[in-house]
C-alpha cells in the first residue's frame, strides 16, 4: 500500500538536483530560469509568472505548475520559505496543517527547501507542493497542486530540467570597526558598555553602529535608525493599521510628543511590509523631527528619525507617503537591508563558557488516501562550544534523526584552540580532524549577544549557524 502520492515522493527528490540537470531537448527561458516545457500541458504565461496545467476531465484529476519570477528575498533559506508559503501557497489554498519539510539542497550557489500539505479549494482536495531557491538575497518560487499522480513523470521531467542562473556575491563582514565617536553631522550616541569588546561599529559605507540597551543605534550624517530589539507584545496577528498604531504607541510614543500628521501605508505586496509616519517633538531635545517605523518578514522594527521628510528621501531614495498597495517592495528593500547593521566584531576575551545553537525539525506524516496517522520524522541537532583559558576550547555536535521508534543517533567532538583572526574571522584548530575558519560576529538583543559563525571555506549560501551563550 502506497502511503504517500508517489508524485510528492519523486517531487521531493527531484528538488535536490534542481537548478543542475541538463537536457537534450529544446529549453525556453523566463527571467532566470531556463527550462523544458512539459509536452502538450496548457501554458498561460504573465509579468510575474509562467503556469503550466494539464486536466483530464473524465476523471476530475488535474495538476498545475506555476514557476514564479525571481524577486528579492532574505538571506535565509527556510525564512524565504516560510514567506512564499504564507503569501503564495496560502493565498491559493486553504491547507489543514504546516508543510512537510523535506532535506535541502544546495547546487550551483542556489540553496533549495520544500514542502508539502494537504489543500482544500473549493471542496477539492489535493496537494500543494512548494519548491524556494535561494541565492545572494534572491528567490525563485515554484508551485505545484494536483490531486493525482498520473503526471508525475512529466512534473519531475520539468523539474529536473530547470536551471536558475548563477549569481554571483560574496559575504563579506563590514570593516574593522574602531571604537572612536563618529565624526559625521549626527553626534553618535555613547555605546552601552558590556563584557564584550566591541559596542561600536563604523562600516565602510558611512553607517556607525553603537550597542544600547533597548536597540542598536545606526547613524549616518543627520539620519538616525533604532533597530529595536524584540520586545513582547509588539508582534501579533492583525490588520496593518491597528498593528502599526499599537507597536507605535509601545516603542515610539514615549520619547515623543506632539504627534502629527500620522499615517499608515496599507501594502499588500509579497511579504508585506509595516508601515507608518509623522512629524514629532523629541522629549529629550525638544526638536522635531520626521519618523518612519518599518518592519518586514523578520526584520524586526526598524525606528528611521530624520530633520525632515526631504531628508529621509535623499537618504532612502522613496517618499514613504506616496507608497501604495500596488509598489514594488524593491522599493522598500533600503530600509529592510538596514538589520545587517546590527554587527560587531569579535575579540578573544569575549569567549568564555558554554555557547550552544540547536535545530529542530519535525514531520507529521499522514495516509494522503485515508487520512490516517502514518507516524513522525524527527531530525534535530546540537552544536555546542565550550571555551576555556587560554582560547581552548571542547566542540561536539549531537545529531538525531529518522522515525520515532527507529531514531538514528550520531556524535562528534574534538577540541583544540581558538584564535581570533581580524575581528571578524575565528580559527578552530580542530573541527571533526582538520582545522576550521570561520567568519564571526555578534548580533545583539535585549542584554545578551548572539555569536554567528559561517564556515569560510564553504559559505554555501551565506546563512551563519547562531549559537547563544548559556547563562
Amino acid at each position: 500500500m502506497k502511503i504517500y502520492f508517489r508524485l510528492v515522493v519523486r517531487l521531493m527528490l527531484a528538488t535536490s538536483i534542481i537548478c543542475s540537470c541538463s537536457a537534450v531537448a529544446q529549453k525556453q527561458t523566463f527571467d532566470i530560469a531556463t527550462y523544458i516545457p512539459p509536452k502538450a500541458w496548457e501554458k498561460q504565461a504573465s509579468t510575474n509568472a509562467i503556469q503550466f496545467s494539464k486536466e483530464d476531465k473524465a476523471t476530475g484529476t488535474y495538476c498545475l505548475i506555476t514557476l514564479y519570477k525571481s524577486i528579492p528575498g532574505k538571506s535565509g533559506s527556510k525564512e524565504n520559505f516560510d514567506m512564499a508559503w504564507a503569501s503564495l501557497v496560502k493565498e491559493m489554498v486553504t491547507v489543514s496543517k504546516a508543510p512537510e519539510m523535506q532535506p535541502s539542497a544546495t547546487e550551483n550557489s542556489w540553496e533549495v527547501q520544500s514542502g508539502y500539505a494537504p489543500f482544500e479549494s473549493d471542496g477539492n482536495k489535493g496537494i500543494a507542493l512548494l519548491v524556494t531557491s535561494t541565492s545572494f538575497e534572491k528567490m525563485v518560487n515554484i508551485i505545484i497542486l494536483t490531486n493525482t499522480d498520473a503526471y508525475q513523470d512529466d512534473v519531475t521531467a520539468f523539474l529536473e530540467s530547470i536551471e536558475l542562473k548563477k549569481l554571483t556575491g560574496t559575504v563579506k563582514p563590514p570593516s574593522k570597526p574602531i571604537t572612536t565617536t563618529s565624526t559625521t553631522q549626527t553626534t553618535t550616541t555613547e555605546a552601552q558598555k558590556d563584557e564584550y569588546a566591541f559596542t561600536t561599529t563604523n562600516f565602510d559605507d558611512g553607517w556607525t553602529s553603537t550597542v544600547q540597551e533597548n536597540w542598536v543605534e545606526v547613524t549616518k550624517g543627520t539620519i538616525k535608525v533604532l533597530l529595536h530589539y524584540p520586545k513582547e507584545g509588539t508582534i501579533f496577528p492583525a490588520d496593518p493599521d491597528p498593528l502599526i498604531r499599537t507597536v507605535w504607541d509601545i516603542l515610539v510614543a514615549p520619547r515623543y510628543s506632539n504627534l502629527k500628521n500620522f499615517k499608515t501605508a496599507y501594502i499588500t505586496t509579497y511579504d508585506r511590509p509595516y508601515l507608518g509616519m509623522g512629524t514629532a517633538t523629541t522629549t529629550a531635545t525638544g526638536k522635531q523631527v520626521y519618523i518612519v517605523f518599518f518592519r518586514q518578514g523578520s526584520s524586526g522594527w526598524l525606528e528611521f528619525i530624520a530633520p525632515d521628510k526631504n531628508s529621509f528621501i535623499q537618504q532612502f531614495k522613496f517618499d514613504p507617503e506616496l507608497i501604495r498597495w500596488d509598489s514594488e517592495s524593491e522599493l522598500m528593500k533600503p530600509l529592510t537591508q538596514m538589520t545587517g547593521y546590527n554587527k560587531f566584531a569579535v575579540a578573544a576575551s569575549d569567549f568564555s563558557g558554554a555557547w550552544t545553537s540547536d535545530f529542530t525539525g519535525v514531520q507529521q506524516l499522514y495516509n494522503v488516501y485515508t487520512g490516517n496517522y502514518a507516524g513522525m520524522n524527527i531530525n534535530q541537532s546540537n552544536q555546542e562550544f565550550v571555551f576555556g583559558s587560554g582560547g581552548l576550547y571542547n566542540w561536539k555536535l549531537l545529531a538525531i534523526n529518522g522515525m520515532v521508534g527507529n531514531m538514528k543517533y550520531n556524535q562528534v567532538k574534538s577540541n583544540g584552540k581558538m584564535s581570533v583572526l581580524n575581528n571578524w574571522q575565528v580559527k578552530f584548530s580542530d573541527i571533526e580532524g582538520k582545522p576550521k575558519t570561520c567568519h564571526a560576529f555578534f548580533s545583539c538583543i535585549k542584554g545578551a549577544r548572539l555569536l554567528n559563525l559561517l564556515d569560510a571555506q564553504y559559505p554555501g549560501s551565506g546563512i551563519y549557524t547562531i549559537f547563544g551563550k548559556v547563562k
